[in-house]
């Protein structure tokens, strides 16, 4: 049997977003190996001693998207996306759940790369960023999203695009906006 395609995953997506509960079942070992993909990426981040694993984010994720069943999936992209995002959220509250230092309570001030690599080394700082990200919303959501979606959720360019529905030298251009306003701001 081939492998499910893109355009697959969206007729299912779109199945299951009208309610055929079938379509969630055929879903979900098809996309579970790119969600593994988005929690390894958060979860290799964070600081060694973490307690939640890669499957457990995973799961944890899997019922939270179950949950919302009133998303109108509009494409794989968006589906990833959103995995992405409610990963982050599960990873910050239990940041937040575990006490850490918050920020600008003696933290140590984060220097970001170009890649962002250095971000999630630590509960703490995945709460400063939480912080910086939930900031830069409140005046350009569309360059918060690019952040879950490109780094987040390790969407491409045009994946990002398509999407946000926008061209990929405009995720370009607020991904290095974003990257620079991040910078700034977790440097204070």
């Amino acid at each position: 049997m081939d492998r499910p395609g893109p355009s697959d995953i969206t007729r299912l997506l779109h199945a299951w977003a009208e309610g055929d509960q079938q379509a969630l079942e055929r879903l979900m070992p098809i996309v579970y190996g790119e969600l593994r993909d988005i929690a390894h990426r958060y979860m290799r981040r964070e600081s060694p001693g973490h307690t939640l694993r890669t499957t457990a984010l995973v799961h944890e994720a899997y019922l939270r998207l179950v949950a919302a069943d009133t998303v109108l999936w509009q494409d794989r992209g968006h589906f990833f996306a959103v995995a992405a995002q409610i990963m982050r959220r599960i990873l910050v509250d239990a940041a937040r759940s575990r006490g850490r230092e918050k920020r600008g309570d003696g933290t140590t001030v984060l220097q970001l790369n170009d890649a962002l690599d250095a971000l999630l080394e630590r509960g703490g700082e995945l709460i400063a960023l939480d912080d910086a990200l939930t900031s830069l919303a409140r005046f350009d959501p569309r360059k918060v999203r690019i952040i879950e979606m490109r780094f987040f959720g390790g969407l491409s360019v045009e994946e990002t695009a398509t999407v946000l529905n926008i061209s990929p030298q405009s995720v370009l251009r607020d991904w290095k906006l974003a990257r620079a306003w991040l910078t700034r701001e977790m440097s204070e």
